[in-house]
């Protein structure tokens, strides 16, 4: 749920295990954050050095992946998946990373706190008033053979702070008056316990399958009745709150996802060169759904058109703009212009959180 709860030491001890079963196991990058407890329990164990880079006329240290591709164990421990690499390494991110181990055949032990998760992105900000820069794609935890969620009560975690057990002191103050206050970390707590309960239903649905395996046949069932949802959005910030909620929805549903983008017609080439349009499709490829783009001068025309094409069962769109008292009269809304048109397909409205009242009345 957060830094601190002791994921890199279990990630050691469990590397531990399989070495005293008789695998061949190695550290390839460890973030000790200088405490004792963890370093101590990680000299047993043989580590890869780092590789010495220079970004920007700055030496840096990056888990050096071609020393461990060469050495080649069976088991490699690899801390901070969601890790930014410094320019200049094969691989923009720490996850694409593990994925070059796991292609040449070397297991991987790894920790991540559930902030990290692209399609929390927006509800971590929205609980904590933190925007978490370095994410991984959802995909990349569904694929993992097995999860461990390292628990630990919010006030344990806070006297652990308090101790010097997890950041310097001269920074225990401003993390308490921060990311670490209690209501923020049982939040995370609900959000990690709930994810995990997520990929145990999942792993539940094929008994002895991997959370991989468990995932495409749970994907595959609810297929067969034709759910398939459509995601409204604008080159707007709140466009990237619903297109991570609904793609949520999609993985609960085991549903493809569309976002469909509608434009004035002739306007196209200027969008598409947009950094805006940029950005969606970013994050629509990291989550795994397919962007439409569509030109028309009504939008509910090209939204019903949309809809009836892809099969959709499931609309979701953001909060609608405030009308005027004479649009209101003149014009019903996109809200009810959708439910006469498709009346065979859910609606959902997403919320825009940061906008619920503060409860200071």
């Amino acid at each position: 749920m957060a830094a601190g709860v002791g994921k890199t030491y279990r990630m050691l001890q469990e590397g531990y295990s399989e070495a005293e079963r008789g695998r061949d196991v190695v550290i390839g990058y460890l973030e000790a954050h200088g405490r004792r407890e963890t370093e101590d329990l990680a000299r047993d164990l043989e580590i890869t050095p780092r590789r010495r880079i220079t970004y920007r006329d700055t030496p840096v240290e990056e888990m050096d992946l071609p020393a461990i591709l060469a050495r080649s164990p069976e088991l490699c421990l690899i801390d901070e998946l969601a890790h930014t690499n410094a320019s200049g390494v094969e691989h923009a991110k720490r996850w694409e990373d593990v994925e070059s181990v796991l292609e040449a055949g070397i297991d991987v032990f790894s920790t991540v706190n559930v902030q990290h998760l692209e399609s929390l992105n927006d509800q971590v900000a929205e609980l904590t008033s933190t925007r978490v820069r370095e994410t991984i794609p959802d995909s990349v935890l569904a694929q993992a053979d097995e999860l461990v969620l390292v628990d630990i009560p919010p006030e344990a975690l806070i006297e652990r702070l308090r101790a010097g057990k997890i950041y310097r002191s001269d920074r225990i103050e401003t993390a308490l008056n921060n990311f670490f206050r209690i209501e923020n970390l049982s939040a995370l707590r609900e959000v990690a316990l709930r994810q995990v309960a997520h990929e145990v239903e999942v792993k539940r649905l094929v008994p002895g399958g991997s959370v991989r395996e468990d995932r495409l046949a749970a994907t595959a069932a609810p297929q067969a009745v034709g759910e398939r949802l459509l995601a409204l959005i604008t080159l707007s910030p709140q466009s990237q709150r619903v297109v991570r909620r609904a793609w949520r929805s999609a993985q609960r549903l085991g549903a493809e996802l569309d976002l469909l983008w509608i434009i004035k017609p002739g306007h196209l080439a200027r969008e598409e060169a947009g950094s805006e349009l940029a950005a969606v499709r970013r994050l629509a490829s990291v989550l795994g759904a397919h962007v439409l783009v569509e030109e028309g001068d009504v939008m509910i025309d090209v939204i019903t058109r949309v809809a009836r094409e892809r099969g959709t069962t499931y609309i979701l769109m953001g909060t609608p703009p405030a009308r005027s008292g004479w649009q209101r009269l003149t014009r019903p809304s996109l809200l009810f212009e959708i439910l006469r048109a498709l009346p065979g397909v859910d609606l959902r409205i997403v919320a825009d959180r940061t906008q619920r009242p503060s409860g200071d009345s």
